[in-house]
């Protein structure tokens, strides 16, 4: 070009794949943009990642399959009808997600030569950033070998080389629960409702549960349909939906509104939910119908205060209590294959935070005064006149070296996977860096000890099930790094975080309470308290028998009193999910892969300011809840139905 800026070699590389996103999304007004932050979808809005100058022909098709996976969910997928049919529980809803994305991929892989080999080139690369490959067969993500054992099934293609051996290891136990219901989903790849039956009905052939809040309304519409013989030509679509569980009788009545939450369903008998209890290991409601959950705001009745029904089995442990030295040796040796990968990234968030760290330590001085160090720039005058007044300097302290921070991080099952693998690698980094600036860390982990409720709903059920319970699970609190513990000695711990079967629900108030009451017990002047959470409060045995914001109520309770009283910074970040509504100081990331430069420009950042005025006096919203005693009543006999 003779005038004007020359155009970069990839202008027409971005061009032309925005052209064909919107042809594909069947939208013109799409907007396509190449951002750093990408790749993600809002809105109409697609973010993708900024192709190199020398695109080679993986990085070209990686990139294109981004775009017509953003493209083909706009053209295929009802974020409505998706909302209504996906499960609550967090790691039925990652399977759900799973299924969904590889029906909309195979509607374009089958009609598109093109889009299949660009999805596929995607794949490939996004199992390799995963490490899929090195994964254990037993640590594998389930949504993931699912989502490609239904992709098989979609389009005929087989898993990628890096994943087939886990995908094959696999493979049998899971055709032999789910493998008629697999098969259903062909002929349903363009009904997304019907095809989001099925999937429920697969979340329960593998015993995943089946809790979403359309469940109880198909429920409702499959008995209609058994005694209205005029609905008979649409059964097919729901075959096998609505299935009680085994032993449940439970009636429901008509509903007049459509969009009512779960807990409008009717109550189990007393005898029916005590059969329905979740045990420990399933990580789904057994109950046919949710007990009913109080609706305060509709009553015009004043909420009751946030307390807890029984402590008794709550605890608070180390890494080393839960896991034995060699599974932890196998589970750090594990994520330092995956800190491997990431070396470059690791080595730079670490230098760039030791940097600005350092930079605050260099040494100052207050010069011409009557003591202190000799200033050999007064030296001459000194020689002249020994008696010559502000000869001397000092050396000012450094503010924050009496500092200590703790990492707390959401140990809930929405974090399995990549999330908590990064956050785990981040708090790593962390901890190593501010050592070597004289800067103590501990790093705290939370988490329940069950699914939807343990000893403590137990508790309640004996007690005859009184109303306004409080929170109804068992807390398990993690300390992985002590404040005073070196790195060294810590480090194998936080392998524990990549244990299948350790992340489960989030209770954040009460996590952030404990967190706070261990920093207000430490001797240093500035105490820093750093949240990583991917989403707000979930347990499902509190809120099913509490207002549905009793949890979030007494997390944004405890926050805003740490935030105007206590000496404690707060900061927090959101993986996935807008903390900012929470938080006064927080930030929010897409991608995983930005957690570690958001907590290095959050601490660093945080540092720079002045340290936060210590509050007059404890609040009182800050003390640790009241606990029910429940009277546990003797046990009824059992009357048969």
């Amino acid at each position: 070009m003779a005038t004007g800026k020359p155009e970069s070699p990839t202008e027409p590389f971005k061009r032309a794949l925005a052209h064909a996103a919107r042809s594909l999304a069947e939208q013109p007004d799409l907007e396509v943009v190449f951002s750093g932050d990408g790749p993600s979808l809002v809105g109409n809005r697609a973010t993708l990642p900024h192709p190199p100058r020398d695109l080679s022909s993986r990085e070209a098709g990686r990139i294109r399959g981004l775009a017509d996976q953003m493209a083909l969910r706009l053209a295929h997928h009802d974020a409505v009808a998706h909302a209504r049919l996906r499960p609550y529980d967090t790691q039925s809803a990652g399977v759900f997600e799973a299924i969904e994305q590889a029906r909309i991929e195979a509607i374009g892989a089958n009609a598109l030569g093109g889009v299949r080999q660009n999805l596929a080139t995607a794949l490939e690369a996004s199992l390799e950033r995963k490490g899929f490959a090195r994964t254990p067969v037993e640590a594998a993500p389930m949504a993931d070998v699912i989502g490609l054992l239904v992709r098989e099934r979609l389009t005929g293609d087989p898993a990628p080389d890096g994943a087939r051996a886990i995908v094959d290891a696999l493979r049998p136990s899971i055709e032999a629960k789910a493998g008629k219901d697999l098969d259903k989903l062909v002929a349903s790849i363009e009904d997304q409702t019907a095809f989001g039956r099925i999937a429920r009905s697969i979340l329960r052939d593998l015993e995943m549960g089946d809790d979403s809040a359309d469940s109880s309304e198909d429920a409702a519409d499959e008995e209609t349909e058994q005694t209205d013989p005029s609905d008979e030509g649409e059964a097919d679509d729901t075959e096998g939906e609505g299935e009680t569980p085994e032993g449940s009788t439970s009636e429901r009545s008509e509903s007049s509104d459509q969009d009512s939450d779960a807990s409008d369903e009717q109550e189990m008998s007393s005898e029916e939910a005590e059969d329905a209890e979740m045990s420990d290991e399933a990580p789904e409601l057994a109950e046919g119908a949710q007990p009913s959950r109080p609706d305060f705001k509709d009553k015009g009745q004043p909420e009751p205060p946030y307390r807890i029904f029984s402590t008794a089995a709550d605890e608070i442990v180390t890494a080393e209590e839960l896991c034995d030295p060699e599974e932890l040796t196998r589970l750090r040796a594990y994520l330092d294959q995956q800190l491997s990968a990431l070396s470059s990234v690791v080595s730079r968030l670490a230098n760039r935070l030791q940097r600005r760290l350092l930079a605050q330590q260099n040494r100052s001085w207050s010069f011409d005064l009557e003591e202190g160090l000799l200033d050999v720039s007064r030296l001459t005058r000194v020689i002249i006149d020994p008696t010559a007044p502000l000869s001397f300097k000092e050396e000012k302290d450094t503010e924050f070296k009496d500092t200590v921070v703790s990492l707390l991080i959401d140990n809930s099952g929405s974090m399995r996977g990549r999330p908590i693998m990064v956050a785990a690698i981040s708090a790593d980094i962390l901890a190593r860096t501010l050592e070597r600036c004289g800067v103590k860390t501990e790093i705290l982990g939370f988490t329940t000890r069950a699914w939807k409720g343990g000893q403590a709903r137990e508790a309640w059920i004996k007690a005859g099930k009184p109303g306004h319970p409080g929170r109804l699970n068992d807390l398990r609190h993690i300390i992985y790094k002590a404040a005073d513990a070196p790195w060294r000695r810590a480090r194998k711990n936080l392998g524990l975080m990549m244990r299948e079967g350790l992340l489960k629900e989030n209770i954040d108030g009460e996590a952030l309470l404990w967190a706070h009451q261990r920093l207000l017990g430490r001797s240093e002047q500035r105490k820093i308290l750093m949240v990583i959470s991917d989403g707000a409060p979930v347990d499902d045995s509190t809120l099913s028998v509490n207002a549905g914001h009793y949890l979030e109520r007494h997390l944004r309770t405890v926050i805003g009193e740490i935030e105007a009283k206590s000496p404690v910074e707060l900061i927090a970040i959101g993986i996935g999910h807008d903390v900012t509504r929470y938080y006064r100081r927080a930030v929010t990331i897409v991608d995983v892969e930005q957690l570690g430069g958001a907590i290095t420009e959050q601490l660093a950042s945080l540092f720079d300011a002045e340290p936060k005025a210590v509050a007059a006096g404890p609040s009182p919203a800050l003390q640790p809840p009241p606990v029910v005693q429940p009277r546990i009543l003797p046990e009824r006999p059992r009357v048969g139905v």
